[in-house]
C-alpha cells in the first residue's frame, strides 16, 4: 500500500481556458499580439535607457529593470498560455511545472521589491531634492537592484523547496492556464500545511513590507506637494510619481484581489481573468503608462 502511495505523478496537464469552440483562434491571435507588443515594447525601453544620454537617471535605470522583469515574466507564462488555447490543454512535466513556478514567483517577489525601490527613489526626489544625487548614487542603485534580485529569488527558492518534497500521488489536472502556487498544492497528496505556512512568513519581507514602504512614501510626497505654492510645481511634482503610483495600483490591486482577499463565490474562469490581467496586461501596460506623457522617453524615441 505504501508503495502505490508513493507512485508519483511525473506530468501536470494544465487545462487553461476550455469550450472556446469558434473563438479558439481569435484569442489565440491576441495573446500572441499582446505578447509580440510586450517584447516589442519592453526590449525597446531597454535599448533606450542603454543608448540615451537624456535617460541616465535613476528613474529610468529602475524603468529599465522593471521592463526586463515584465519580459522575462511574460515569456514565462504566455508560450504555455498560447498551447493551452490551441490544444485546449496542455501536458507539462512536474519539474517544468514546479520551475515555471519559481521563475513566475521569483519575478513577482522581485517587481514587488523594485516597486518599492522606485517609490523610494521618487520620495529622495520630490522630498530631498537636492540631496538626491548623493543618495540615489548609480553604486547605491545597483545595490539595491541587486539586494532584490537576491531576496525575491532566493526566498522563493526556499517555498520551491518545500514543494519539492511533497508527493503528488493521484490527480494531474490543474485548472488553470499556468502553475500557478495554489492549484499545484492542492494536487498534492501530502500534508501542505508547513508549505502554506512558510509562504505565508515569506509574505512579510517581500510583499507586505515593500507596500507598506510604497505607501509610506506617497504619504511624504503627498505632504511634499501640498506644500508647494504654485499649482505648476505642485502638478510639475505629481506627474513624476503619478505613472509609478498608477502601475503600483494596478500591480497590487490584483494581486490583493487573486491572493489576498479572494471573493468566495468568484469562479476558477473569474480567477483567470484576474491572472490575465497581472501576468500578461501588466507587462504590456506598464511600458505605455511610463512613455506616453514621458517627454525624455519620448524625445529618445524620436532620436533613435
Amino acid at each position: 500500500m505504501n508503495e502505490k502511495n508513493q507512485t508519483l505523478v511525473s506530468e501536470i496537464v494544465l487545462l487553461g481556458f476550455q469550450n472556446l469552440h469558434n473563438f479558439k483562434i481569435p484569442l489565440f491571435s491576441l495573446f500572441l499580439l499582446i505578447y509580440i507588443m510586450t517584447v516589442w515594447e519592453n526590449v525597446l525601453i531597454i535599448v533606450l535607457v542603454s543608448s540615451s544620454r537624456n535617460l541616465q537617471s535613476p528613474m529610468y535605470f529602475f524603468l529599465q529593470q522593471l521592463s526586463v522583469s515584465d519580459l522575462l515574466e511574460s515569456t514565462s507564462i504566455v508560450p504555455i498560455l498560447l498551447q493551452t488555447v490551441i490544444n485546449e490543454g496542455a501536458p507539462v512535466s512536474l519539474v517544468g511545472c514546479i520551475t515555471q513556478l519559481y521563475f513566475f514567483c521569483s519575478l513577482e517577489a522581485f517587481e514587488c521589491l523594485l516597486l518599492a525601490v522606485m517609490s523610494y527613489d521618487r520620495y529622495v526626489a520630490i522630498c530631498i531634492p537636492l540631496r538626491y544625487s548623493s543618495i540615489m548614487s548609480h553604486r547605491v542603485c545597483v545595490t539595491l537592484i541587486l539586494i532584490s534580485l537576491v531576496l525575491g529569488f532566493g526566498i522563493t527558492m526556499i517555498s520551491v523547496n518545500l514543494i519539492g518534497t511533497l508527493q503528488f500521488c493521484h490527480q494531474n489536472i490543474i485548472n488553470h492556464f499556468f502553475c500557478d502556487f495554489f492549484p499545484l498544492l492542492e494536487l498534492s497528496c501530502s500534508d501542505t500545511f508547513l508549505v502554506q505556512l512558510e509562504a505565508i512568513i515569506v509574505t512579510i519581507p517581500v510583499v507586505i513590507c515593500p507596500f507598506i514602504l510604497i505607501i509610506v512614501s506617497y504619504m511624504c510626497i503627498a505632504h511634499a506637494i501640498l506644500k508647494i505654492v504654485s499649482n505648476t510645481g505642485r502638478q510639475k511634482a505629481f506627474s513624476t510619481c503619478s505613472s509609478h503610483l498608477a502601475v503600483v495600483s494596478i500591480f497590487y490591486g490584483t494581486l490583493i484581489a487573486i491572493y489576498v482577499a479572494p471573493s468566495r463565490n468568484q469562479s476558477q474562469t473569474m480567477s483567470k481573468v484576474l491572472s490575465l490581467l497581472y501576468t500578461i496586461l501588466i507587462p504590456v501596460l506598464n511600458p505605455l503608462i511610463y512613455s506616453l506623457r514621458n517627454k525624455d522617453m519620448n524625445d529618445a524615441l524620436k532620436n533613435l
